[in-house]
């Protein structure tokens, strides 16, 4: 490092130190010159200033009701054809019973996402919301990314903040944060042209924050994008942030490259790298109070060791994931309680379970429930 890069390094120092924010040019110098070790150091600073020694684990389920998209991004292992034989769409009464099973096995959420399948009509997509929240009110639905509600919008002709409302109205409880890749057009038109730019993107959350709703933030890193790309898109959601305060939580995504066009010629981000990007991540988004190691893209060990890189959430049980897998996840299927306790205790940290919203749940002591798979539901005590 030049002397020029130390005084400049020692400079960011102290204004993470002194809570001043970070300007685009100190991210991008940090994303390109700082060493992993100071990026930990800084980062675990802001994280236990914001959240102390806790991190945060939820019991939930995924539900994918369908594979068919009509877009092909490049990036995507999950997508299927229509006539394809690996295409799939589920019932009502498949998806009624992946529901059923989230609850008895003690779930808090449902995370719902899925293809954007051309002949399936925006009704077929309210009626999942509506079904099971009227099966299982007890279950937070998570659903629908913004590229999801883009595409509600195009084939209802009806205003997103319409649709929102009448998702809301039928027991929708938030949104996750896929779907928004890469902000910045250079990497986005190559990589996912046509489904919701970044605006389109953007304005989905507004819309749902100034309803009062919560949601997720993701960037997908590791592919054919630049340092400058991850810092305009972070600086993005910080903005959005500071208008709505809507976001709750920010999951850096690694790209995975099997079984998909784009990972032909592109390795896996490394361990470092993944370190990396979440350190960057926690110290730009100073208005985001969660950042989330998501155990199922990072590997377990990795999302231990990002526990002291900046984040303070490891994700859940998950159970039935299907999108990351699909592009070459090797990571567990499922996680029990007493599995995610332990990883977050070896990580020095002392484990919080949350619900959606991130208020605590604190669970009786009751029978331990058995897991569809065998697995013993641990509650805690």
């Amino acid at each position: 490092m030049t002397t020029s890069h130390a005084h400049q390094l020692a400079d960011i120092r102290d204004k993470v130190f002194a809570g001043t924010r970070l300007t685009f040019d100190d991210g991008l110098f940090l994303d390109r010159h700082a060493d992993l070790f100071t990026l930990g150091e800084l980062a675990n600073f802001v994280r236990e200033k914001k959240n102390g020694n806790v991190t945060y684990y939820n019991v939930n389920q995924h539900l994918n009701p369908t594979n068919v998209c009509v877009y092909r991004c490049s990036f995507c292992s999950f997508r299927a054809d229509l006539k394809s034989p690996s295409g799939y769409v589920m019932t009502d009464e498949q998806i009624l019973q992946r529901a059923k099973e989230a609850s008895e096995q003690g779930a808090t959420e449902l995370h719902i996402v899925g293809g954007l399948h051309h002949l399936l009509p925006y009704e077929w997509y309210l009626g999942i919301i509506k079904n099971i929240h009227s099966a299982f009110p007890e279950l937070h639905l998570k659903a629908w990314t913004a590229v999801e509600w883009d595409w509600f919008e195009r084939i209802t002709k009806r205003p997103t903040r319409e649709l929102l409302a009448e998702m809301k109205a039928a027991g929708l409880g938030s949104l996750p944060g896929g779907g928004a890749e890469i902000f910045h057009p250079e990497v986005r038109s190559k990589i996912c042209d046509y489904k919701a730019d970044a605006d389109q993107w953007l304005r989905v959350h507004r819309e749902w924050h100034s309803m009062g709703g919560k949601s997720n933030a993701t960037m997908l890193y590791g592919h054919i994008e630049k340092p400058e790309h991850r810092i305009d898109h972070l600086m993005r959601l910080r903005g959005l942030q500071d208008e709505t305060g809507g976001f709750q939580t920010f999951i850096p995504l690694a790209f995975h490259p099997s079984n998909n066009p784009l990972g032909k010629d592109i390795p896996k981000p490394s361990g470092m790298m993944d370190l990396k990007v979440m350190a960057i991540s926690r110290l730009m988004l100073d208005n985001f109070l969660h950042i989330k190691a998501y155990w199922q893209m990072l590997t377990v060990k990795v999302a231990q060791v990002a526990q002291s890189y900046g984040a303070d959430d490891i994700d859940g049980t998950v159970v039935h994931e299907t999108i990351y897998h699909a592009a070459g996840s090797d990571s567990p299927q499922e996680l029990s309680v007493r599995d995610l306790r332990r990883l977050i205790e070896e990580a020095g940290r002392v484990p919080v379970e949350r619900d959606t919203l991130y208020n605590e749940v604190v669970r009786e002591k009751v029978e331990a429930k058995q897991w569809a798979t065998g697995r013993q539901f641990v509650p805690l005590n």
